[in-house]
Order: structure tokens, then C-alpha cells, then sequence
């Protein structure tokens, strides 16, 4: 499921189309004004991030215009934002971080790990889910377990 990284994409310039594609997935569209407040940087910036995103053939992009990905740009998104909500999900659902916790420890973590194992954590996060021989759910195992030992060492 996880591919390797293409078009020699610097972190950046993912986190670039990531938020191209979520905010295209909320209004069809994105603008430069709303990658710029998105991302916490100047317009000058997202319009160099994108002329370089569109060298690449990766956005449809026009000065003063909307920003959309084209097909080659859904899949990069796709494949960056798949790799950002498998490690978000792995801290929420089995470790049991506070999801806005684990949205911003996730924008961090995208970059640092390979799809080696970003694939493992997806498969030991579909492993740890499903329920196991004995009926119950080693997640919520670990979740209890983690209550326990914080009463403990209190």
C-alpha cells in the first residue's frame, strides 16, 4: 500500500500538496492565501512551492488563480496523506495519544520514517485492532494497562 517517495519531493514540498489535497477534499479548490495560513508561512513562499509543484506536474497552478492537483499530484497527496493518518491513527487507537496530540506529533513523524515502516505500523496497527483468538482486543488491552501503571506510579 505505502509507495516510495516520488518526484524527489522535499518534506516541504509534501506538506505542501497534503494540504492541497485536504483542502481541495473540503472545497474542490485551494488558494494560495489558505496554503500560506495552512502551513503558517508568507504567500511568497507558497507561490515558489508552487511554481516548483507545477514544474514537477504535480499542481495546476496560475497567479492570482485556484490550485488543484493534477492526476499525477492526487497520487503523491494521496500517498502523503495516507502515510501521515496511518502513524496519526497508530498514536490515537493503540497508544492512545489525544488526537491533536497525535496530529502534530504525526506532521513530524511523516518525514522522519521510511515506507518500510510506515507499512509495518500499518500492519501491526490492523494486527493490534482485529480482535484475537481469545475475543478481546489487544489495543484496549494496552489501554487499560497504561491506567494501570499511572495509578501506580502516582
Amino acid at each position: 500500500m505505502v509507495v516510495a517517495k516520488s518526484n524527489n519531493l522535499s518534506d516541504s514540498l509534501e506538506d505542501y500538496l497534503e494540504d492541497i489535497f485536504n483542502l481541495e477534499g473540503k472545497s474542490d479548490v485551494a488558494r494560495s492565501k489558505d496554503i500560506a495560513k495552512l502551513l503558517g508561512v508568507a504567500k511568497p513562499s507558497v507561490t515558489g512551492a508552487l511554481k516548483l509543484l507545477a514544474k514537477k506536474g504535480l499542481v495546476n497552478y496560475r497567479p492570482y488563480g485556484y490550485v488543484t492537483l493534477t492526476d499525477s499530484g492526487v497520487a503523491e497527496a494521496a500517498r502523503v496523506a495516507g502515510k501521515h493518518n496511518i502513524i496519526k491513527s497508530f498514536f490515537v487507537n493503540i497508544l492512545g495519544v489525544d488526537a491533536k496530540v497525535a496530529q502534530e506529533a504525526a506532521c513530524k513523524a511523516e518525514h522522519a520514517l521510511g515506507p518500510a515502516i510506515i507499512s509495518r505500523l500499518l500492519d501491526f496497527t490492523d494486527f493490534i485492532t482485529r480482535t484475537n483468538g481469545s475475543g478481546s482486543d489487544l489495543a484496549d488491552k494496552f489501554k487499560r494497562f497504561r491506567k494501570r501503571q499511572h495509578r501506580i506510579n502516582k
